[in-house]
Order: C-alpha cells, then structure tokens, then sequence
C-alpha cells in the first residue's frame, strides 16, 4: 500500500499539470489517444522480453512518438484535422496492441497492461514513475510560458520567436512519458483519468494556468489517496477506486465550484431575473 500511493502520488502530481494544458489546447482527448498509441510498443517489448517493465516502456514511448509525429503530419498534408487524425491511430493501435499481448501472453498478462497493477508496484516500476514525474515538472517549469502562450495563440508565438512548436513538441514528449510510466500504475486505459479528470475538476475553483496545475496535482493525490483507502476496505479494485475517486472530485467541482459550477450559475441567474424584475417597464 505505501508503494502504491508513492507511486500514484508521484503520477498524480506529474499527469495533472499535463491535463491542464491539454484541456486549455482543447485537445483533451489526444491523452486518450496516446495512451492506446504506447499500448502496441508495449506488447513488442512484453513479446521480445517478457514482463520487463524498461523493454515495455522503450517501446511504448517509441510507438507514442511516432503515432503522434504522423498524426501531425497528416493534419498537416491532408484537410483532416489533428483531433481526428489522433482518434484514427489511436483506433489501430489499440486494435494491433491488444492482438500483439494475446499472442504471446495470457488473458492476465492483457489485464496487467490494460489497467495496471498499483498494488504490485515493485523498485523499478517506483524508480521509472518519480523520476518521469520529477522530469516532467522541471521541464514543465522551464517551458511554462512558451507552452502558455503556445496553447492560447499559436501564431503570435511562431511568429514572435520563429520557433513555438517547439514546446508543443516537448510537451508531447513529456505527454508520452508520463503515460508510458503511468501504464504499469493504473493501466493504458486508467492513466488518462488521473490525467483529465483533475483538471477539468480544477477549471471550476481557480482561474489562473499556475494555480490550476498545482490544483490538479493535489486533486490527484487526494483521488489516490481515497481509492486506495475504498480499495483496502471495500475489497474492490484500486485502480478503478481511484479513477472514480476522481470522478467524484470532478463531479462536486461540477456542482459546487465558484469558477461557473452548476450552483454558481444557478444563483447568477436567479440574481439576474430580480434584477430584471426591479427594472421598471
């Protein structure tokens, strides 16, 4: 238990901040594609060496990289957009990385990639998880405001430094690690909740980029923290204990949040209609 929260700690804190960009990009489905596109590098490095956690995470950020390099170069050699360049890739590379794993392993080996293992987390898979984490921040750090003013205008950055996608660049680099290393935590399919759904919990209680980054990190590491604690005492699965714990953070936010949550809107628009009821005819 105490490896599973290092572990899901140090995810949370690094995968939150991602989703926060990734939500101001309006791209918030593209963690959802890139984490099916590392699942066939996966299954090459589970087939070539077995269960070994850095043969699956070198081809699972391998496969990540390339799925997303060509998903940019067709939306920008054809009409099609990234966002559905995106889910076309990562449809087949889910398809091809489920049929890879059930060649060669069992249908609990295709179990242990699909959704994890936090409760069997062992040194290596810690080790690859905090140091991802810490990478992630500190290069999060360095590029924050190109990154910032990359996500709200695009063409202003390219055309003020010659170079801004650059960061968006380094920034799918850091996307893929993150979901490489967080795959053996809470799965391929798993990693992208403790991702997006603090986040978007994190839009509804403050306004600024750098507070809903250190909001989202914390909502996460809450979220770890209870479905652990349900997992243990409930005696149900704890990677979708925690995923759910999330779903129950974002869902208050979404009521209760003073940043345009429902109970909030509710109350401008009664405010509204006695305002307009005062107004003399």
């Amino acid at each position: 238990m105490r490896r599973a929260l290092a572990g899901s700690f140090s995810l949370a804190f690094a995968a939150g901040p991602l989703g926060v960009f990734l939500i101001l990009r309006r791209v918030s489905l593209m963690a959802d594609a890139m984490a099916h596109a590392i699942l066939p590098g996966v299954a090459v490095g589970f087939m070539v060496a077995g269960l070994s956690l850095w043969a699956m995470a070198l081809g699972g950020v391998v496969t990540g990289l390339l799925v997303a390099g060509l998903a940019g170069l067709v939306s920008r050699l054809t009409p099609q957009r990234e966002d559905a360049s995106f889910a076309a890739f990562h449809l087949v590379s889910l398809g091809l990385g489920v049929l890879l794993v059930s060649l060669r392993g069992s249908n609990m080996d295709l179990i242990h990639v699909l959704f994890g293992s936090v409760l069997g987390l062992d040194d290596n898979a810690l080790l690859l998880v905090t140091v991802t984490a810490s990478v992630t921040l500190i290069v999060l750090a360095l590029i924050f405001r190109a990154l910032v003013a990359e996500c709200l205008d695009p063409g202003f950055l390219r055309a003020e430094r010659g170079h801004g996608s650059i960061s968006y660049l380094v920034f799918l680099f850091l996307l893929v690690l993150t979901l490489v290393s967080g795959f053996q935590v809470l799965g391929t399919l798993m990693v992208v909740g403790i991702m997006m759904l603090p986040a978007a919990a994190a839009r509804f209680w403050v306004r600024s980029v750098g507070a809903q980054m250190i909001f989202s990190g914390c909502v996460g590491a809450a979220s770890a923290y209870v479905g652990l604690l349900v997992s243990y005492y409930v005696n149900v699965p704890a990677s979708a204990a925690i995923i759910l714990s999330a779903g129950l953070f974002y869902f208050v936010s979404l009521c209760a949040g003073p940043q345009g949550g429902l109970l909030q809107a509710a109350r401008q628009a009664r405010a509204r209609r006695r305002h307009m009821a005062s107004i003399p005819n």
